[in-house]
C-alpha cells in the first residue's frame, strides 16, 4: 500500500503546526510570535505601554528570523549543487529545532520574564524552527498557499469565493479558482485548529504540549515528497 504524501499533505501538516507553535510561543513566552514574526511589533507596543516583560525577545525575533532564512537559503543552494535531498533535510532540520524548543521550554519554563538568557535562547530556537518552515514554503512549496501567514490567505479566499458566486470568473477558469479556494480554506482551517488545540493543551500541560508539534513535524518530514 502506497504511503500518502506529496506537497499538499505536507503543507497541510505545516499549516496546523504553524498555528500550534505560534500559540504555544505566545502563551508561554510573554506574547512572542514565532511564526508570524512581524506581529511582534504590535506586542512590543503593548509591552511598552503596559510594562509587560518580553520586549527584548520580540525585538530580536525579526533579525533572528531573517538570519535563519538567509542561512537556510544559502544551505539549500549548497545542498542542491551536491544533489542532496534539500526539502527532506530542511524538514528534518525543523523537527530538530522544534525538539530543541520543546526541551528548552519544558526544562526551564515557565518564563515569567521572557527576557532572561535562557528564555531568549528558547525563543530564538522557536523562531528558527518556524523560519525554516517559511523558507521551505517559499522555495519548495511555492505553488501552494502560505502555511504561516493567514491574512493573505483569507483575503484571497474571500476574493475567490466572491468571484465564483458572482460569476466573474470565466467558465474555463472556474476549476482552477475552486482548487485554489479549497487549498486556501483547508490551510486556514488547519491553522486555526492548530491554534485551538495548542491553547487547550498548553492550558492542560504547559510547554509539554510542544511535543505534539514535534510529532506533527516529524510526520511531515517522513512523508513521501511526491504524491
Amino acid at each position: 500500500m502506497k504511503m500518502p504524501g506529496g506537497p499538499a499533505i505536507i503543507a497541510a501538516l505545516l499549516s496546523f503546526n504553524a498555528g500550534y507553535v505560534d500559540t504555544a510561543g505566545f502563551l508561554g513566552l510573554q506574547g512572542l510570535f514565532t511564526s508570524h514574526v512581524t506581529g511582534n511589533f504590535v506586542t512590543i507596543g503593548a509591552a511598552l505601554v503596559f510594562g509587560h516583560h518580553g520586549i527584548i525577545n520580540k525585538v530580536l525575533a525579526l533579525p533572528a528570523f531573517v538570519l535563519v532564512v538567509a542561512v537556510a537559503r544559502l544551505a539549500s543552494s549548497a545542498m542542491r549543487r551536491r544533489d542532496w535531498p534539500v526539502l527532506r533535510i530542511l524538514l528534518i532540520t525543523q523537527v530538530t529545532l522544534l525538539a530543541g524548543f520543546a526541551a528548552l521550554t519544558i526544562g526551564h519554563g515557565p518564563f515569567p520574564d521572557a527576557d532572561t538568557g535562557i528564555a531568549l535562547v528558547a525563543g530564538f530556537v522557536g523562531v528558527a524552527a518556524m523560519a525554516v518552515q517559511n523558507a521551505v514554503q517559499r522555495v519548495h512549496l511555492g505553488s501552494l498557499p502560505p502555511t504561516t501567514i493567514m491574512t493573505g490567505n483569507t483575503t484571497q479566499a474571500t476574493i475567490d469565493a466572491v468571484d465564483l458566486l458572482s460569476g466573474v470568473v470565466a467558465a474555463d477558469g472556474r476549476a482552477a479558482v475552486r482548487k485554489r479556494l479549497g487549498q486556501l480554506t483547508l490551510g486556514i482551517v488547519l491553522f486555526a485548529s492548530g491554534c485551538a488545540v495548542s491553547a487547550l493543551l498548553f492550558y492542560l500541560s504547559g510547554f509539554w504540549c510542544l511535543l505534539f508539534a514535534v510529532l506533527v513535524a516529524a510526520i511531515a518530514a517522513s512523508l513521501p515528497l511526491k504524491a
